[in-house]
């Protein structure tokens, strides 16, 4: 019988991490690959009965390529999940169905219902936000040259499977800027190193682009007031990057 393990990447989990590992056991064994919590997310674990192994964070690509070496030996396939995703009974029901007959399938993504700010949001680009999570041991592993918004590289094929994972997103408005001033100083180095240059008016026309590419190209209006927010949230971000990306400009010179 093909042996499936469930991942779950942690720091400072402890709200989440009992839900996440009890939606977890049709798994053959649960691993908490967790990163040095300063929390009770190790006690949560150990009182559910999972393995809990404990390695220092680099960045999101080297600590799942650590979680799949470190459980090479014992698993077949591997789903990792995020400790505010739930996997729902009928994804796992199509998990369990899809490895044992995956033939050339190395890797499956999955799509995400994602709740922001409480609400469900398929508009704005947050539907299907596929996720490739399911994957082949030995097949599979992600590329250290994305350390955000990490990237599996596959040896062999890609399939899509279709029910969600449910992903408890961003709780609020000052979780969600937290996370943005985050991702936009990684994208502004990123834009550095590839030598964009800020022009004056990339200030106004890069936000506006984004929110139009948000609120109407992927239809973040059918989310009504809050794709709107949303769209306007990331136009604000993209702001926000260019001028750091300006600032890093200016330091380089």
């Amino acid at each position: 019988m093909t042996t499936l393990v469930g991942i779950i990447l942690t720091y400072n989990e402890s709200r989440h991490i009992t839900d996440c590992i009890e939606a977890l056991r049709f798994c053959d064994q649960i691993v908490v690959f967790d990163s040095f919590s300063t929390d009770d997310t190790m006690s949560h674990a150990l009182w559910a009965g999972v393995q809990l192994v404990q390695h220092p964070f680099e960045n999101y690509a080297l600590q799942r390529n650590a979680a799949l070496e470190a459980v090479k030996d014992v698993a077949d396939w591997v789903l990792f999940v995020d400790a505010d995703e739930r996997v729902t009974e009928a994804l796992a029901n199509e998990v369990r169905k899809v490895i044992e007959k995956a033939g050339n399938v190395v890797g499956f993504r999955i799509p995400r219902h994602n709740f922001i700010f409480g609400k469900l949001t398929k508009g704005a680009g947050w539907y299907p936000d596929y996720q490739t999570r399911l994957l082949r041991v030995g097949k599979a592993r992600f590329d250290p040259a994305r350390p955000v918004h990490e990237v599996a590289l596959l040896d062999g094929d890609l399939g899509t499977l279709e029910n969600p994972f449910i992903h408890y997103n961003y709780q609020d408005v000052a979780q969600f800027a937290e996370k943005q001033r985050r991702y936009a100083a990684h994208d502004a180095k990123t834009l550095l190193e590839q030598g964009v240059l800020v022009k004056p008016h990339h200030y106004i026309t890069q936000p506006l682009r984004h929110f139009w590419w948000r609120f109407v190209t992927l239809k973040g209006y059918q989310d009504g007031l809050h794709g709107l927010h949303l769209s306007l949230l990331m136009a604000r971000y993209t702001y926000r990057k260019y001028r750091l990306l300006a600032a890093m400009q200016t330091r380089k010179k």
